[in-house]
This record gives structure tokens, C-alpha cells and sequence, in this order.
């Protein structure tokens, strides 16, 4: 019985210690793989004081801490005129009888306050933030985030970009500012913050990621090329901060998608970098100048890249090239695909646009271009578009039909400023004084004069000799949204 007794307990610590000798084996190939200190990890381990930057990054806080500060409150004031009525002649027995607007007495100016966001870009205090926050503002106040507050300068506007460039006096301190970051470096799926003052409940942090990049669709301004973002952004973020995880501006919010005036995960931003360009190209000036491409064309269909043997649809067909232009200069003809500007792919016709608008003045472009079948690649001049012939803004007069319109010679230059077409020729309507022989014939600001009496229009004066030397019947050949039409009038 002893003797069977010890048998079974040799063999209970055999098994036991093939077990041990697995488990170590087991362990020590784990270690091998992982090349890491054997280490057993109890429960109260997993919780522990961050050791690293690595995993500090796992909170936003010490970003915000660091950005927060360069976020800034931006509130404005304008005067409006508003019509004041008594609430008797309201009541509509009276509208019946004598016309809406009975009884409205003279329009009384009230003062109407609005908020938005803003971003300092230099310890000097230049601060930036959208156009329609600051549009027609008389008085223009920065809150930092200390509560301090500073009446702001506008620099610069630029309505096209929505953007708008203020300066505030710091009295000689260093303000904390933002770093631009490479907006071209983001990627879909980055982690970003927004900083801004929704609502006017005060500065508040959303987080999210980059949507999407590149979207033409978003806020109504000529230069397309959004970052799309779902951290919340409501009215009262424009003008505020889209940082990255470096604490960088990425871009500076702008406008979202929204059914109801509240957040619905679709936000857009205006990359940094185009930011960077409108700086750097019009507060030389006070004026925005951008570089202008100088080519016309259409975005590839997928008909069209099959033809042309794309395997899919990309680049822009050049139909036409102003003369003197940027694209003329380099060499650029008609047919020519634009795939290409300093690397970047181009998708569309607003991809290219946004590539040329990026750039700075004096500098050049590489611009790869499919020329049958074969790329080649041009070297184009960043430059301003020309203000050939200038615009020579007059007032028509006599008796004619046109006299008390405003016009002015088109330009290029002219042309973008007014958002039309820079190859339209002719002479543009900007303004008809009320209650003139001009307001009566119906004559609109925007309409293009093109003829009088089939000869050609190519100068406000030129148009004025026309007008006066004509007979008695006048035929006007204009243009109205997109349209071309005759008026005859006869005296």
C-alpha cells in the first residue's frame, strides 16, 4: 500500500511538472516574440499617472490648454435701418384701401450685434476670422480668453475666400498665437479639435475627425476646396479653430450643413494653407490680389477621360486661353489636359482654380499637362490677373436711353472682382441712378452692354459716343444672367 501510494504521487508531480515546464516554454516564447520583461499584470496595474507624451496625447487637455488661449470671442456692432409704423394703420382695412406700407413713418437706425469666433496668427495681435462675422461692421471688439478686450482693425477682406484679417494692440505684450499647419498633410480620418464660441455660451472644444477633403460644396464663396469635418461646429464656431493633434491650424471654421441652425455632423473649414495665401497676397496691399491661371476649360467626363485614355475621370480640358495670361505665357494651348500643379492631382475645374489661388504672387507653378497622349510640364507665373482696359467708371448722360446707368470697361481683373466670367468683353453695368431715363428703360447693375446699332462696345466712353451719335432708334445688345438680348428704342 505505501509503495502504491508513492507511485501515485510521482506521478501526480510528473504531471505537474510538464505543466510547469509548458507554462514556461509558453512564456518564454512570448517573450521572445514581444522582446519585452516578463511581467504579470494585476488589476490595480491598469490604472496609472500617464508616463509618457505618447500617452498624455490620450486626453486633449493639455492641447486645449495650449490653444485655447490663441482662441478669440470677436463681437460686432452695425447700424440698420428699420421702419417704424403705428400699430393703427396696421390693421388690413387700411392696407386695402391706400397700399401696403400705409402709415409707415421715416426708417429709424437701430444697432444690431452679432459674434463669432477668430484665431490670433502672431504674437503682434493679427488676428484672423470669416468675412460675413466682420461684413459692414462699424465697431469691431476682440475678447481674449482672459476676458481681456481690445477694439480690432479690419486689414484685409476678401468676400471670394471669406476671410478677413483684423489687428488688435496688445501695448507691446506677446499674445499666445497659433502655427499654420500644412493643410495638404491632412488625411481623412485625422483627429481634429474645434474652438469656437457657439451660441454665445462662451469658448467651447468639440472634437472630431477629417470627413473629407477637397469638397466643393459648403460655403458660398468662389474658391472651393473645404475640409469637411463632424466635430460639432454651430453658429457663432465661424472664424474659430480647426486644430490638429499637434496643436497646428488646420483651418479656420467657416460654416456647416444644418436643417435647423444646429450641428448635424457635416462642418466645413477653410484649409490652412489657402488661409497662409490670402495673407501673404494682400496685406502687402490691403487688397487681395491672387494669382490667376488665365485658362478656360471643363472638368473631364468619364466619356471624355475614355476617349482621351484615362482610366478614370481626371484634369481639365484648356478650350481657351486669354492672351498675355499666366497659361499663355508658359505655353499652354487649347486641348491641353491639366492633371497636374505642383504634384497635387487635379480632379475638377474648382481643384484647379483652388491650386493657382494657393500660391503666392512672383512665384511659379508646375503644371503637368497631357499634350497628345504624351505630359509635359510648364512652369506658369504666379500673376495677377490684368486690368487691361481699366475700368474707367462713368456716368452716361444725354438724351438717351441709357443716361443716368453707371458702367465701366471689362478687365479681367474687373471681371473676377464682380464674380463673372474674366472673358466676357464689353462695358458692365455697376449701378442705375434712381428716377433717370436709364431706371425707366429697366437697365439692371450686372447687365453686359455688347452693341449699340451692331457696332461694338469696349469702353464706357466709347459707349457714350455711341448712345449720342445714333438716330433715332437705338438696338442694344446686352447680356443678363448668362442670356444675350436686344432692346430697341426709339425716340
Amino acid at each position: 500500500m505505501y509503495f502504491g501510494e508513492l507511485l501515485i504521487v510521482a506521478r501526480i508531480v510528473e504531471k505537474m511538472s510538464r505543466s510547469f515546464m509548458t507554462t514556461l516554454l509558453l512564456l518564454g516564447g512570448v517573450l521572445f516574440i514581444f522582446g519585452s520583461p516578463a511581467r504579470v499584470v494585476f488589476a490595480e496595474d491598469a490604472k496609472k499617472v500617464p508616463a509618457s507624451e505618447m500617452e498624455i496625447k490620450l486626453s486633449f487637455a493639455p492641447l486645449v490648454k495650449k490653444a485655447a488661449p490663441a482662441v478669440v470671442n470677436i463681437f460686432t456692432k452695425k447700424k440698420v435701418r428699420q421702419a417704424r409704423s403705428s400699430s393703427l394703420f396696421n390693421d388690413p382695412f387700411f392696407e386695402q384701401f391706400f397700399g401696403p406700407g400705409f402709415g409707415q413713418s421715416k426708417k429709424r437706425k437701430k444697432t444690431q450685434s452679432s459674434l463669432g469666433s477668430g484665431v490670433i496668427v502672431s504674437s503682434t495681435g493679427m488676428v484672423i476670422t470669416n468675412y460675413h462675422v466682420i461684413a459692414g461692421a462699424e465697431e469691431i471688439t476682440v475678447a481674449l480668453n482672459d476676458r481681456r478686450e481690445f477694439e480690432a482693425k479690419v486689414l484685409l477682406e476678401d468676400e471670394q475666400t471669406d476671410l478677413a484679417v483684423l489687428k488688435i494692440n496688445p501695448n507691446g505684450e506677446k499674445l499666445p498665437f497659433l502655427k499654420f499647419h500644412d493643410s495638404d498633410s491632412l488625411e481623412v480620418g485625422d483627429l481634429v479639435i474645434a474652438i469656437g464660441n457657439p451660441f454665445g455660451v462662451g469658448q467651447s472644444v468639440t472634437s472630431g475627425i477629417v470627413s473629407a477633403l477637397g469638397r466643393t460644396t459648403g460655403p458660398r464663396t468662389d474658391i472651393k476646396s473645404f475640409i469637411q469635418t463632424d466635430a460639432a461646429i454651430n453658429p457663432g464656431n465661424s472664424g474659430g479653430a480647426l486644430l490638429t493633434m499637434n496643436g497646428t491650424l488646420a483651418g479656420i471654421n467657416s460654416a456647416i450643413f444644418s436643417k435647423g441652425g444646429g450641428s448635424l455632423g457635416i462642418g466645413f473649414a477653410i484649409p490652412a494653407n489657402l488661409v497662409q495665401s490670402v495673407m501673404h497676397n494682400g496685406l502687402a496691399s490691403g487688397k487681395v490680389m491672387r494669382p490667376w491661371f488665365g485658362a478656360d476649360g471643363q472638368s473631364l467626363s468619364p466619356d471624355m477621360a475614355q476617349s482621351l485614355g484615362f482610366s478614370y475621370p481626371k484634369g481639365v480640358l484648356i478650350s481657351q486661353i486669354f492672351a498675355g495670361s499666366a497659361a499663355d505665357t508658359a505655353g499652354l494651348k487649347p486641348n491641353d489636359v491639366v492633371v497636374s500643379v505642383d504634384g497635387h492631382e487635379i480632379a475638377d475645374a474648382q481643384a484647379l482654380l483652388f491650386r493657382i489661388s494657393v500660391g503666392h504672387l512672383g512665384d511659379k507653378a508646375r503644371v503637368g499637362v497631357i499634350r497628345e497622349s504624351n505630359e509635359v510640364f510648364l512652369d506658369v507665373p504666379l500673376m495677377v490677373a490684368p486690368e487691361t482696359p481699366a475700368r474707367n467708371i462713368v456716368t452716361l448722360q444725354g438724351e438717351q436711353p441709357m443716361s443716368g446707368v453707371v458702367v465701366g470697361s471689362l478687365s479681367p481683373a474687373y471681371a473676377l472682382e464682380l464674380g463673372i466670367s474674366p472673358f466676357l468683353k464689353g462695358v458692365v453695368i455697376s449701378g442705375v441712378r434712381r428716377g433717370t431715363i436709364g431706371a425707366r428703360h429697366q437697365f439692371r447693375k450686372g447687365d453686359i452692354i455688347l452693341n449699340v446699332n451692331k457696332e461694338k462696345v469696349t469702353t464706357g466712353k466709347g459707349l457714350q459716343t455711341l448712345l449720342i451719335k445714333a438716330g433715332d432708334v437705338w438696338d442694344i445688345t446686352l447680356l443678363r444672367n448668362g442670356r444675350k438680348a436686344t432692346l430697341r428704342v426709339g425716340r
